[in-house]
This record gives C-alpha cells, structure tokens and sequence, in this order.
C-alpha cells in the first residue's frame, strides 16, 4: 500500500478506501486456498501481496490518468463509484480522451479562452466593451476645425480643359507648329501678343482653414467599462462533420475536454453539443461521475462525419438559455466554420444577446473565418497550428484568418447592409418583371 501511495490517494475518498480495504480482505481470504494447493504460509502470504499489488498498480495508473484529465478530485466525494469506474478506464473510449488530452499541453491557449467563459461573477478586469453613454448630458458649443477646399485658376494641378491665354509652357501642339512657318509664325506672335493661344487649362486646389463653432451634446462625466463576467455555466457546440475529419476534429474536441476540465475545477455545470448534418446532434450534460465520465467518453468517440448544420445545436442551446440555470451561460463553438445559420436563427441568437448579455465565443479549427462564423460569433479564436496538433507537419498556408471581412465585408449579413439586402423571391419577382414595370 505505501509503494502504491494508496493512503494519498484514499484520503478524504471513503468510497476509494472502501474499495481498496474489500480488496485486500478478499486476498486475505484466499490466503487458505493458496496453502490448500500445497503453498506454506510465508509463501501463501507473498502470492496475496502480489495479486493485491498487482490488481491495484494498474488501478492507480488508471486513477492517476483519471486526475491527470479531469485534475484533483473534490475532497469527500462519496458518489464516485470506484469499482463501475474501473470498466469505464479500460474502454477504447477512455484510450481516445487521453490522447485528446495530450493535445491540450501543446494549446495551454484554450485553457486560458474557457476559464473566461461565463456570466456569473464580475472579475476586476474591465469588460471589453463600455457601458452604453450616461443620461445625463448637456449641449455646448464646441469649436470645430475646417479645411475646405478652394479652387485657384491657373494653379499647377488638375487640367481641366482648354482656354485662350499666353501661357507658352502649356500651349496646344497646333499652336507650336505655327512657329515652323515663315509666314504663320507672325500669327503666333500675334495670338501671343492678344493672349489668344491656344492653352490647356489647370485648376488647382487648396486647403483653407477655418473655425467655427457647432453645437453639440457632452457627458458630463467620462464613460467607465463594466467589470468582466466570468465563471457560471459553459455550453459547447462542437462540430464532427465530415470536414473536420482528422486534426481538425480532435482539436475541437479537446476544447469540449478543456471545458470540462474547467467546468470540473470550479464546480461549474457544462453541456455539450456534438453536431454534423441535419437531425445529427449528440448532446449530454457532463458530469463528474461514472456516468458523467463514460459520456464523456461517448461524445469523445463519436463522429458523424457528414454534413454540416448548425441552425440545430443553436437552437437547442437557446432553448437552454431560456432555463433560469443556464441564463448566465455562454455559448463556445468549436469548428471550422464550414457552416451557415438560417436568418431565423441568427436573429433570435441577436436578440438573446442583446436581452441576457450572452456571449458567443468561437474556436476556429481552420484556415479563414468564414461568413456563418462570423455572423454568429462576438469573437473567434483561431487555432492557427491546428495541423500540428492533429499530427501533420505542416504550417498555415494563410497569414491571416480575416480573409473573408478583408476581401469581402459586403458579403457580410450586418446591420450596415441589411437594409439594402432583399430576399429572394422579391429579388426574383424584379428580374422576372417586365421591363419598366416593378
């Protein structure tokens, strides 16, 4: 028992120590049957030493791997079932969430984004948004700075045209070959004289400031910044599709691992949703015994690698937010944004922003954000070495993960644009209509 350091892992786990005592009681008792074969006692008592070492070091590495993913064990938990557990250790299942879990002390990043997730409890860190502008304002004037621009005839700038004038440095072409003749060249002298050459015309411009003054509405005390939410319950959706076979998707579901983790150290409810195609959603609340342990290792196994939608799993997710205990969650996406949500959905998922203060935050397990992430996510992590925590040696092939705001912001469903996007069928009924009728 001490060169296993049982008594350290029994203390304060009186389920544990009651499986150990059992155990060593039953090879006590077979101590008989040992001498009955023809062993003496000092021998008799050696094999039951050794069976009991021998049953219990691959039980200590497997509670030691235990601790090692989900970290120390609350003292005094007295629902773990022990015995149940060892099964559950063994599986193929348990096999993938350790490897998983190796991913995590390549990416210590994750741990960092889940630990501020949740509303519960305000931090001392300010909020990354400030509160909405004081009532309280009052109307001055302030002086305001203006450079206009003035227009100036002939200065060196834009050509404008052509005018008559004696400008020989900006003379027309047909008015320099008047200068070859022997005879017409007197008309050039003439129309120089009259200042009727022919001249391109430039109209330059220049910034003239000006002050005056404008009325507008002050506070009358600076803006202050919330402090920051944190703790509460967490809800992930993590992506198993088709197109997050292979890296990508044990990435993501080390980020469902890391929020257990997290969930697990400070005593916080988690519930997951594994999604692929339509009606594809696995879900389950995680929890931190037997049962919660072998679905986590369910989820953690499964994959539909098929299609991807993502319009399911977040209404499920609203659906729990519409939960008293889970108003103060927030929602972590863990995918390659390979997806796009319905405008139903994403309306509701505003509007419930705008209402509880969720927070939706994304883990970008891919090369670009794409435009279903965006439109749903308040902030997207990316994990840019995703390839080489899934086993490839192989670097991004993109400097950034903002391709699709850089190259294409209009494509974007925001508020900017929404007013000028019409659905479909009226798009369709204005091709279709006839010619200058609309």
């Amino acid at each position: 028992m001490q060169s296993l350091e049982l008594p350290r892992l029994c203390a304060n786990q009186p389920e544990l120590a009651q499986a150990v005592l059992m155990s060593a009681l039953v090879q006590l008792d077979l101590i008989v049957d040992y001498r009955d074969r023809g062993a003496n006692e000092e021998a008799a008592v050696a094999m039951a030493i050794a069976a009991f070492h021998a049953d219990w070091s691959q039980r200590c590495g497997e509670i030691n791997e235990l601790v090692d993913v989900l970290g120390p064990w609350p003292d005094g938990d007295k629902t773990m079932q022990w015995d149940a557990l060892h099964g559950v250790l063994r599986s193929a299942g348990w096999q993938d969430v350790l490897r998983i879990r190796r991913l995590l002390d390549r990416a210590p990043e994750l741990a960092a984004l889940i630990r501020r997730l949740g509303r519960a409890c305000p931090t001392d860190e300010p909020d990354a948004l400030p509160q909405t502008a004081p009532a309280n304002a009052e109307t001055v004037d302030v002086a305001h700075a203006a450079r206009p621009q003035t227009p100036v005839p002939d200065l060196p700038g834009e050509t404008v045209g052509v005018q008559p004038s004696d400008r020989i440095a900006r003379m027309l072409p047909a008015e320099a070959m008047l200068l070859n003749h022997p005879l017409l060249r007197l008309v050039w002298h003439a129309r120089r004289a009259e200042r009727t050459l022919l001249t391109f015309e430039d109209a330059g411009h220049i910034a003239v400031e000006t002050d005056h003054a404008r009325r507008a509405r002050r506070p009358d005390h600076q803006l202050s910044r919330a402090p920051r939410l944190a703790m509460g319950p967490i809800l992930v959706c993590v992506d198993t599709s088709g197109s997050m076979q292979g890296g990508a998707e044990a990435v993501a579901k080390a980020v469902v691992l890391e929020a257990m983790r997290t969930a697990h150290a400070q005593g916080r409810a988690c519930h997951v949703f594994a999604f692929g195609g339509p009606d594809e959603i696995q879900e389950c609340e995680l929890g931190f015994d037997v049962n919660g342990i072998a679905r986590l290792t369910s989820i953690l196994s499964q994959a539909f690698h098929g299609g991807t939608e993502i319009s399911g799993p977040l209404e499920r997710a609203m659906d729990r937010l519409a939960q008293q205990q889970w108003r103060q969650a927030d929602l972590l996406i863990a995918s390659d944004g390979e997806f796009g949500a319905t405008s139903p959905v994403v309306n509701r998922l505003r509007a419930i922003k705008a209402e509880q203060g969720l927070r939706v935050q994304g883990v970008l397990v891919g090369d670009r954000e794409t435009i279903g992430f965006l439109e749903i996510a308040d902030a997207i992590h990316w994990v840019r070495d995703w390839r080489r925590l899934g086993g490839h040696n192989a670097d991004a092939p993109v400097h950034s993960q903002r391709l699709t705001a850089m190259y294409f912001p209009a494509a974007l469903r925001s508020a900017e644009n929404a007013s000028a996007t019409v659905p479909g069928a009226a798009a369709s009924r204005a091709v279709c209509a006839p010619q200058g009728r609309h």
